[in-house]
């Protein structure tokens, strides 16, 4: 047998013909049960309660499984509370037992309902998934909840009994929020991001801390993403452009709660700046207080990413990123710049640390405040575990079950060709473009080589913001045109020929072939560019095979969709698109039930009930089914002996 070595290991774990032979069994009949929902999310972008609340809910399948179960049986008001006990059930049991007088008899009830709908949700699953997402010390009395035992003669005495017991020991509230938290577990079985977890909305701490303790989750870097792993990873541009734009969403408390000293950049600011006109560097989101604190800090930290960004574009021409050079494009008498071959009046000429000679050049101040920044992301412990994570279950892209996941785009030129993009002296496009940015921003947090190092604290500024980046796929970042621009015409960021050329099949089908994708099953699902919902646009492209889901789940983004986000589930029937409208909030969803009001779209129906046999996880399993045949033959030649037990 060729492969010897590796069954002689294998018959450490299946020592003998009936072990291995269980275990066949065992996988045979798992191979049979309906595949689990997967859910792909994108550009979440810190909205915290949006993003937790679809999770609980799992965009809308939980109200829907409470509809199949019951029908007309309860009425609206009965399904909005079982629903939202569900959802956040210490909130609601704390309320309803504020309010009710008979509270035993409503969390009888609702226990009895909440059974119901996880016998529903857990048929698809094998015993050990269900094991594993209860606490060992509920586990026995749920499993004989919500499992068939059919030796049990009178199975609602037997069931009612449980229940009146766990109400009698006044354990009603735990066992309601136990078995809340296994519906929300049995509702997604897979979660996909699809970049952009970071920026914009406030509480990107939370998102990472949920997603690092999600049961099952892969994250697919978005360009956001990539610039705060760059800053942990002590690229300076990287830690001056996340510093600006938490500045300019009114976001200074995600820098403090991962413990970033601010104090050096805010006494710069205001020192420099405090006394004068800063209103072109005016927070995005009105409602901030501070308004010219931050406009100051927004500006000493623009200045400084400006200045790097031209020592950047100067020292790695090969990035492309000639435009990023406007501090030299000033002229400081005129007070004007030029953009393109055409000369524009600056909305603020004031550049008190720049000098026009050398104008890329850091002052001490500057360089004394990027120093400390610089040290206290690589510092930060927090940031280091959520930047981790992002390490161990993201990448470029992946391939999922047939579909190919992707934040930004494929970069094409305007024929369909794949563009070219020059790393460290080679030249890449394509799948090989994707899996060298891939290898690099490894290179960056790993390394010990430090020419390499270096590098790569370069070539992740590039990887977020570059012309030919896969997750960025835009012409230029305007950022410095539209702050001291009036005209909008200077900052118009033209995306990539991809989006377009999406389109259409001819070229849809050569990124299927690049990355080895059925054309007939597969789908490329990726995020970055807000779909304008309310004119009229589609996430849904090339009838089908690609989907966009970026629907605005940052409130910056929504006055443009016209929604607060999409996301895409793909289940055992059929792929469906759901579109959501705004949160409020969790308070008054446990007070008054409201729930984020989604409108579904289903894309696809499958021919028949896919099977985890037809999923990648099924491929390894018959795999491994086959290897134990194999092991069972030497066993029975001879040429493994069974181990004694």
């Amino acid at each position: 047998m060729d492969n010897l070595k590796y069954l002689k290991q294998l018959s450490i774990e299946y020592p003998t013909v009936s072990s291995a032979a269980s275990e066949i069994i065992n996988l045979s009949s798992l191979l049979y049960l309906p595949k689990g929902t997967e859910h792909f999310i994108s550009d979440i972008h810190g909205e915290r309660d949006s993003f937790l609340h679809i999770l609980k809910n799992g965009s809308g399948s939980i109200r829907q499984k409470i509809d199949d179960e019951f029908g007309d049986e309860l009425d609206e008001n009965t399904k909005r509370d079982l629903a939202t006990l569900i959802y956040y059930p210490e909130g609601k049991l704390k309320l309803v037992e504020e309010e009710n007088k008979n509270f035993d008899d409503w969390c009888r009830q609702m226990l009895l309902y909440m059974v119901r709908i996880t016998r529903r949700m857990s048929s698809k699953y094998p015993r050990y998934r269900i094991e594993g997402a209860i606490r060992k010390e509920y586990q026995y009395i749920i499993e004989e909840l919500i499992l068939e035992r059919s030796e049990v003669p009178d199975k609602e005495a037997y069931y009612n009994e449980i229940i009146s017991s766990i109400i009698y020991t006044n354990n009603s509230k735990a066992f309601i929020t136990v078995i809340a938290r296994l519906i929300q577990h049995l509702a997604i079985d897979r979660l996909h991001v699809i970049g952009d977890a970071y920026d914009r909305g406030p509480n990107a701490i939370a998102v990472m801390d949920r997603l690092m303790t999600y049961h099952s989750v892969d994250v697919q870097w978005g360009n956001h993403d990539v610039l705060w792993m760059g800053a942990a990873c002590g690229s300076a541009v990287c830690v001056a452009h996340v510093v600006r734009l938490c500045a300019r969403y009114g976001n200074l408390g995600t820098l403090e709660g991962y413990g970033i000293d601010l104090l050096p950049l805010i006494l710069m600011a205001q020192k420099t700046y405090g006394d004068d006109d800063v209103s072109a560097y005016a927070p995005a989101m009105k409602n901030t207080k501070e308004v010219h604190l931050l406009e100051c800090v927004n500006k000493a930290i623009s200045i400084i990413q400006w200045k790097l960004e031209g020592q950047l574009a100067t020292r790695r021409p090969e990035f492309l990123m000639e435009s990023r050079k406007n501090l030299a494009r000033i002229n400081f008498d005129k007070e004007t710049v030029t953009v393109e071959g055409k000369e524009y009046e600056l909305k603020d000429p004031y550049f008190p640390t720049v000098d026009k000679n050398n104008p890329f050049e850091l002052s001490k101040t500057e360089q004394t405040v990027l120093d400390a920044l610089v040290s206290s992301f690589k510092h930060s412990e927090k940031l280091q575990q959520h930047v981790e994570f992002f390490y161990k279950r993201g990448s470029m892209y992946r391939i999922y079950n047939g579909n190919l996941l992707y934040h930004g785009c494929i970069p094409m030129n305007k024929d369909g060709s794949f563009q070219e993009v020059t790393i460290d002296g080679k030249e890449f496009k394509g799948k090989a473009l994707c899996d060298e940015l891939d290898k690099w921003m490894r290179k960056l947090r790993y390394s010990t080589d430090k020419k390499e190092k270096e590098y790569a604290k370069d070539l992740v500024w590039f990887v977020g913001t570059g012309e030919r980046s896969p997750l960025f796929g835009k012409e230029k970042m305007a950022t410095f045109e539209a702050t001291l621009i009036e005209d909008k015409s200077a900052y118009i960021e033209k995306k990539n020929p991809y989006y377009e050329l999406y389109n259409d099949p001819k070229y849809v089908k050569l990124i299927f072939d690049e990355f080895g994708i059925d054309w007939e099953t597969g789908h490329i699902i990726n995020g970055h560019v807000p779909v304008k919902y309310k004119d009229g646009e589609s996430p849904i492209h090339c009838n089908g095979k690609v989907i966009v889901i970026d629907g605005g789940f940052s409130k910056a983004y929504q006055r443009v969709t016209g929604i607060a986000g999409y996301t895409l589930v793909w289940n055992s029937r059929n792929l469906k698109l759901v579109a959501h409208e705004p949160f409020v909030s969790q308070e008054k969803a446990i007070r008054e039930g409201t729930d984020i009001h989604s409108s579904t779209a289903i894309i696809e129906y499958q021919k028949k009930r896919l099977c985890i046999a037809d999923t990648d996880k099924g491929k390894d399993m018959q795999a491994k089914i086959q290897d134990l045949n194999e092991l069972i033959a030497a066993y029975k030649d001879g040429i493994i002996r069974e181990h004694q037990q």
